[in-house]
């Protein structure tokens, strides 16, 4: 049955993974819209890192040229937040923007990543990015021989502490919340000469760019510590809002730190014709993995949409 729509996919997200995925399918001349509301995850940070051929790049270089690379191909790029998604794969579906604008597609890409949750610490958020990491192969060589204090909220507090210990030799942890390191986890803490010590963290304050970079974590009952970085573990939230009427399953994902929209190995949600690739689907994804996975899920949707022209001539060829 032919399907009366705009294009072929559109892709819900432009980051690593929506560019890439559009990229891949542009090239092999379907119709692609991409569209992006201009909030990447790692707007916050001032560089990229672990991206071959492109680390040190700032993010915003990054997607202007991946957003150039894609026009070449014919793929419109709309900026623009999608507000609802409807439809189906027999039918198609309708994205309906922010603007009042609607496109229609045979078939959905949802990389729209995720937002990282912060713990509800007075300054935290407003360093995020900058003194206040979260990943050693995103942010640790800058932060090498440096005093690191890991701030423990989700449990993760012991791993985060003996990864960045092998970055610098003055690694503290935290407790903020949470039972804190059981007796195998201090045992190596306590190998690894990592000081264990009981919170809450009340603030972060300090490091202000052109003053002083020291950042002052102000602790419960007075105390108080310094560093030159904090390490926390975000809670890792899918942005998926928007397709919540189409029933595309979430679930929580093995990290045990956040959830993520299921999908299959060639990244087929519960819901026929749509697709999800990137961060959304796997939290712990860095930047090169979600364009890796964008361009893999974009193979699977042009052989879907290949089958689906194929069945559709065959059908009417029996018909005639």
């Amino acid at each position: 049955m032919d399907v009366d729509v705009d294009v072929d996919v559109i892709v819900i997200g432009g980051s690593a993974a929506g560019l890439a995925a559009a990229l891949q399918l542009g090239r092999v001349r379907r119709r692609v819209v991409v569209v992006d509301a201009g909030e990447p995850r790692n707007a916050p940070a001032e560089h990229l890192h672990g991206y071959l051929g492109h680390d040190g790049a700032a993010p915003a270089e990054l997607l202007a040229a991946g957003r150039a690379e894609v026009a070449r191909y014919g793929v419109e790029l709309i900026g623009d937040r999608v507000l609802d998604l409807t439809g189906d794969a027999a039918t198609g579906f309708t994205v309906t923007m922010a603007s009042g604008l609607t496109r229609t597609a045979r078939r959905i890409l949802l990389a729209t990543g995720l937002t990282d949750v912060l713990p509800a610490i007075d300054g935290l958020a407003e360093r995020w990015g900058r003194q206040v990491i979260h990943c050693p192969y995103c942010h640790g060589w800058e932060v090498q021989d440096q005093r690191i204090v890991v701030i423990d909220t989700t449990g993760l507090g012991t791993h985060q502490a003996l990864l960045f210990r092998q970055l610098s030799d003055r690694v503290r942890l935290v407790v903020h919340s949470g039972p804190g390191p059981d007796a195998t986890q201090r045992a190596q803490l306590a190998a690894f000469d990592v000081e264990v010590i009981d919170g809450p963290v009340l603030a972060v304050g300090g490091g202000e760019p052109g003053h002083e970079p020291t950042l002052t974590m102000t602790l419960a009952g007075g105390a108080s510590l310094e560093a030159d970085a904090v390490v926390i573990a975000p809670r890792l939230q899918p942005n998926v809002a928007m397709a919540a009427s189409l029933g595309v399953a979430v679930a929580d994902d093995p990290s045990g730190i956040g959830s993520a929209v299921v999908t299959d190995a060639m990244g087929a949600t519960s819901v026929a014709g749509v697709y999800a690739a990137g961060n959304v689907t796997q939290p712990m994804h860095q930047l090169l993995h979600a364009a890796a996975h964008g361009s893999q899920v974009a193979a699977a949707i042009s052989f879907d949409l290949l089958h689906a022209d194929l069945a559709a001539r065959l059908h009417a060829a029996a018909a005639t």
